[in-house]
């Protein structure tokens, strides 16, 4: 049997090809955190202060900070030293969500090195897009150390509408979107950014149809709420939760894999969802616990509630089922509400309304009926189509 090569990293690939050299004559800049970092797992930004010394100028932040340690929905960073390299850190999430132009004229290139999760609303992603518009208008070059979409290609709906863009939507995908952070480049570049120049390191040796677990390599978590690659599966739907007062087990080592609530009735719950066949449906197993979350909603109140393993990853679809979740819980518990707003610099709709980003389907939500599944499916048409001239690697 022939042995399977290695998945290689963008950086990887990088340092193999000593790519590097190209750009020893000029200012860079480097847009990571503590979850970027090579196959021997050294961090990038001590890879690039070996490699340009002097010329390394800024290491850009996202939310959560360079080492993740900040928690979520508007918990700034702040400007920084980074302790091993002695880098500036300049925070994109708090003073500024986008680099300044004072900042970027002190460089020549930003490199993005940023391990992202597969869904729309992970914030990353956009400020990836706001850095790409300021590079663009201040004339430098933006190269992309690709890695892989933890949660393969599959696409799953809703599409977002613009009516309801805000930092977790700055442009239209869909919830899943199963795009490489540099096939998301090439999207907004196409777009929106047409005259940005743009490079992109290929990852070597992958498909799109991988899924982390068949990388082999540890998985080091992009923020403090994705602890296990399994976090990032379920992400793309149990993040719906944090517009409604449903814990999505913050405050717990199991962020996104359980949910509950005090008011939720267990043997209640179990009858509803052998009704709507969740189990079946989806192809988890929903176990029955308790939690308490030692912070974020319901902080300190034992919360009743399922612990989601998930029996098949490559089929599993997280965005359906999260919904469905929702519905079934809103329907059958009086207790049960949609959050107001602030959430991510969204200070009039609400939560929900954002995260969903698409009125079909809160119209679902809060009670229309039609067929859920074959709507999310026909909104992506577009979608599918647009991108193919963006995708890097095969099925």
């Amino acid at each position: 049997m022939k042995k399977k090569s290695k998945v290689l990293f963008g950086i990887d690939k990088f340092l193999k090809e000593k790519a590097y050299e190209r750009f020893f004559s000029q200012r860079v800049a480097l847009l990571c955190n503590q979850a970027s970092v090579t196959e021997d797992l050294v961090p990038s930004y001590v890879i690039f202060k070996e490699l340009f010394g002097k010329n390394f100028c800024f290491i850009f932040s996202p939310q959560h900070g360079l080492f993740a340690e900040k928690q979520a929905n508007m918990v700034f960073s702040e400007d920084t030293i980074e302790p091993l390299t002695q880098t500036k850190v300049v925070s994109l999430y708090g003073p500024r969500l986008s680099p300044e132009k004072a900042q970027l004229y002190e460089v020549d290139v930003v490199f993005v090195d940023l391990q992202e999760v597969g869904c729309r609303v992970y914030t990353y992603i956009w400020t990836l897009f706001l850095l790409m518009k300021a590079c663009e208008e201040c004339n430098k070059k933006v190269v992309i150390l690709d890695r892989p979409n933890p949660i393969g290609g599959k696409v799953e709906g809703p599409l977002l509408e613009e009516k309801y863009s805000s930092f977790v939507g700055l442009d239209v995908l869909p919830m899943r979107h199963g795009l490489t952070l540099g096939e998301l480049a090439l999207l907004f570049k196409k777009r929106h950014f047409k005259k940005l120049e743009l490079e992109v390191i290929k990852l070597e040796n992958y498909s799109k149809k991988l899924l982390w677990e068949d990388i082999k390599r540890p998985w080091i978590f992009p923020s403090p709420n994705l602890p296990m690659w399994e976090s990032a599966l379920v992400y793309p739907g149990m993040v719906l939760l944090e517009g409604t007062n449903l814990s999505e087990a913050r405050g717990t080592t199991l962020p996104f894999l359980m949910f509950g609530a005090p008011y939720i009735d267990l043997k209640r719950c179990i009858t509803i969802f052998k009704k709507a066949k969740i189990e079946e449906k989806f192809g988890v197993v929903l176990k029955p616990v308790c939690f308490e979350p030692m912070y974020d909603k319901w902080k300190g109140i034992p919360c009743k509630g399922f612990q989601i393993f998930v029996k098949n990853f490559k089929t599993f679809k997280p965005v359906i089922f999260a919904l469905t979740l929702i519905k079934l819980v809103k329907e059958n518990f009086d207790e049960f509400e949609f959050l107001p707003p602030p959430y991510e610099f969204e200070r009039k709709k609400l939560p929900i309304e954002i995260l969903v980003g698409n009125e079909k389907v809160l119209n679902w939500l809060y009670g229309e009926e039609f067929d859920l599944e074959e709507y999310l499916e026909y909104n992506l048409k577009n979608f599918r189509e647009e991108v193919k001239d963006c995708l890097l690697y095969d099925y």
